[in-house]
């Protein structure tokens, strides 16, 4: 681990990067350019004072998943990612099959939409990145370990995901999520992940074991869906899916129609924000 070239390949990511770049507000004026640590720091999800030891030389040598994060952070590309992980002595993460890393320019486009829940995901439902909207909306998913971001592994595997939905609508979701990691692992079959989930789901969820053998087949794809959320109450949501293919990723935007009560309900929670009492699960 190379504790000076990466403190000071941290420090010029920072410089570089301004607050409306990461969809924060500037605040107060600044006496030098970039994001503060504790922006960078909160933005990966890590203490500011574990940041500020890497950025000072001084950190124990990052997880493989706090990488993940810092370079997402920082809005890197794939080389300037690969490089992060080179320097901490890692091996970047493989290219092929759905990668975990976000580019910029969608990363870029998630933070100017800031008045309606998006959240970037895998095309066999592993979330990346959301905005604070969407955390407000289905909760902060996007910081839990990579096992616990998949929303068809909640969905069938966590009865919590599950109280996000009306109960007369789990039905089709249910359908959703097994027809489309059915086409994902059709179309990409020696991708291990998607194919490893399907043997994790079939062994312990006797729902989807019995929906995958219907065989089934359908991509994620734009509709309407009702979220139950504790605070606001139930929302009625237009779901737009814009895809990456190059990376296999999926910008998913909620969207309510003005003048319905769903609309009202969406502008409180901007207002409510992300408290404790948000839901626990996800939805793709």
């Amino acid at each position: 681990m190379n504790r000076a070239e990466l403190a000071d390949f941290l420090r010029r990511g920072r410089a570089r990067l301004e607050p409306s770049d990461v969809g924060l507000a500037a605040g107060a004026r600044r006496r030098t350019p970039g994001l503060r640590r504790e922006e960078v720091a909160s933005l990966a999800g890590m203490s500011v004072d574990y940041y500020t030891r890497l950025e000072q030389s001084r950190g124990p040598r990052p997880s493989r998943q706090m990488l993940t994060a810092l370079a997402r952070a920082l809005r890197l590309t794939e080389d300037e990612r690969d490089h992060l992980f080179h320097l901490v002595g890692e091996e970047p993460p493989r290219r092929e099959g759905a990668s975990p890393h976000v580019r910029p320019g969608l990363l870029l486009v998630l933070d100017r939409l800031y008045d309606s829940p998006a959240q970037v995901v895998t095309d066999w439902g592993t979330v990346l990145a959301q905005n604070a909207l969407a955390k407000a909306l289905v909760g902060d998913v996007s910081s839990r370990p990579a096992r616990e971001r998949n929303l068809t592994r909640r969905f069938f595997l966590d009865p919590t995901a599950r109280a996000l939905f009306p109960p007369e609508d789990l039905p089709a979701h249910a359908r959703d999520h097994v027809a489309n990691l059915r086409a994902v692992t059709a179309a990409r079959p020696d991708d291990p992940e998607p194919t490893a989930l399907v043997t994790e789901l079939r062994a312990h969820s006797e729902e989807f074991a019995r929906l995958w053998e219907n065989h089934e087949v359908s991509l994620r794809r734009p509709a309407t869906k009702r979220f139950l959320h504790p605070v606001v109450g139930l929302l009625e949501l237009d779901c737009e899916v814009l895809l990456s293919h190059e990376a296999h990723h999926h910008l998913i935007i909620h969207t309510a129609r003005p003048g319905t009560d769903s609309h009202d309900r969406l502008r409180l929670l901007r207002v409510v924000g992300l408290q404790d009492m948000t839901p626990q699960g996800a939805v793709g």
